[in-house]
């Protein structure tokens, strides 16, 4: 996953008690943690590593708790056999029901063993921890999933349909990238066609005693876009400067553009996480927090609130540049320097309103911005309906009692964004839980709790079971 996390809590640790070693597991705990295991540990970094192979092993699991062959589809395309991916269905009772999507990415972000200080595709249980590249980032929804439909496949039937999409490509690689979730909703929507998508994402946050503070659920992204930024000029000999110049134009509009503060914008997404936020915030910042929400001109407001880096970034589209090129020889003036800058962009606002933005803070009408590299949707952050968040609220309860639930806008991006974009609204699903340090997720030595791993298990099968037992949103 590529969102900033804030941390959670390592909550219901009571409920797994003894979980510490694998000789101690329930039956079906074990057989999960077999799962999660092979997943960890079948390599599927981009640059030596094959989720088509770790597709294959799901599907051989499936076909061994009685899923037939066309239940199944494992896909893949010529040019990248080694990002392949896996959909399968279970049927529902009522044909009527829209199916409800499980997702999950395969491909995880490079580790060289030598960095680690533990082999990263072995899965290491220790100190209360499962070490592994995808132990969290996500393998762990990847082997939740798929052990929901293995468990799913011998129980009460469900009313819903209930499809399981394990792709490639969400981690990005080297750019040159198969992403299974953008060719399925482009090429086969069909196969994953649902009402909703539970997906990667949610947020969580515990205070500074350690204590559980909320529980998150992810409703909306920010779109990843990058543009290109470029001054132009004759060029000539250095020995003859000339009052125009190609770097000192690029220059001068980046550190405007540097200076430009993106207006504030709010969904119904963040204005329900600022509101709740601000109860379990109080003092200067919560009262920020309630302002903002009632007036997004308020300046002080938004000043205090955006000393929080995180806060600033779900308030607003954001740009900044990440990558410098100019000129072409040390004895001659740049006939040519360009940037980039990378920008993340609020669910819903447009790429022409932003790339508008950036052209009137450059405030140089000789240098182009123009957007680069694959031109990405900017769908609105999907409702959070009764069905959805009701649901997910009541269910936590259960699992987690007295841990209020916010509803949360991620600053990063996942393959949610291809699948919002194609009319399958798509959600974070909550009881995921990290440390303050992120868990080494995309660093060195990621880890996942173990107890926080057996109760996410638990609260998301009775969450996905009482989705697709659900009667039609209205």
């Amino acid at each position: 996953m590529k969102p900033v996390l804030i941390a959670a809590a390592l909550i219901a640790a009571a409920q797994v008690a003894g979980t510490a070693n694998a000789a101690d597991l329930r039956p079906d705990q074990a057989a999960f943690r077999a799962i999660y295991k092979e997943l960890i540990e079948t390599n599927t970094a981009f640059s030596n590593g094959s989720c088509t192979i770790a597709a294959e092993k799901m599907a051989a699991r499936l076909k061994a708790a009685g899923y037939k062959d066309a239940d199944i589809r494992l896909f893949s395309v010529p040019e990248h056999p080694r990002e392949g991916g896996l959909v399968a269905v279970l049927p529902g009772t009522d044909p009527k029901a829209k199916a409800i999507l499980l997702l999950s990415h395969l491909d995880v972000v490079e580790a060289k063993r030598a960095d680690w200080t533990r082999d990263p595709f072995i899965m290491v249980e220790e100190d209360g921890y499962f070490y592994g590249r995808g132990a969290s980032d996500d393998k762990a929804h990847a082997a939740i999933f798929t052990d929901t439909m293995v468990r799913m496949k011998s129980a009460r039937p469900l009313r819903r349909t209930l499809k399981l999409a394990l792709t490639c490509g969400e981690e990005g690689g080297n750019g040159d990238v198969f992403n299974g979730a953008e060719w399925l909703v482009k090429n086969h929507k069909d196969w994953i066609d649902a009402e909703f998508a539970m997906n990667e994402g949610s947020v969580g946050i515990r205070g500074k005693d350690g204590k559980p503070v909320s529980l998150g659920i992810q409703a909306g992204e920010k779109i990843y876009q990058d543009f290109r930024i470029e001054a132009t000029n004759p060029g000539g000999h250095s020995s003859r400067p000339r009052p125009d110049n190609a770097i000192y134009s690029l220059s001068a509009a980046l550190t405007r553009i540097g200076q430009y503060e993106f207006p504030v914008l709010l969904s119904d997404t963040t204005r329900a996480y600022f509101t709740e936020t601000a109860r379990l915030t109080g003092g200067e910042a919560g009262a920020a927090m309630l302002r903002i929400v009632a007036n997004p001109k308020d300046s002080d407001a938004n000043a205090i609130v955006s000393r929080d880096p995180t806060y600033h970034s779900m308030l607003r589209t954001t740009c900044v540049a990440t990558m410098l090129d100019g000129g072409h020889a040390p004895n001659a003036l740049a006939q040519r320097a360009g940037a980039n800058i990378n920008c993340r962009m609020f669910p819903g606002d447009p790429i022409e309103n932003v790339r508008a933005q950036l052209l009137k803070a450059a405030a140089d009408p000789g240098v182009t911005i123009v957007p680069t590299g694959e031109i990405s949707p900017t769908p609105p952050p999907p409702p959070l309906t009764p069905l959805v968040y009701g649901t997910a609220k009541a269910v936590a309860a259960k699992h987690f009692p007295g841990v209020p639930m916010l509803p949360a806008m991620t600053t990063g991006a996942t393959d949610g964004r291809f699948l919002n974009a194609g009319g399958i609204p798509t959600y974070g699903v909550p009881g995921r839980f990290s440390d303050p340090d992120g868990n080494g997720v995309h660093g060195l030595n990621e880890r996942k709790s173990v107890a926080g791993l057996y109760a996410e298990r638990d609260y998301l099968f009775d969450l996905i079971t009482a989705y697709a037992n659900a009667k039609d949103s209205k």
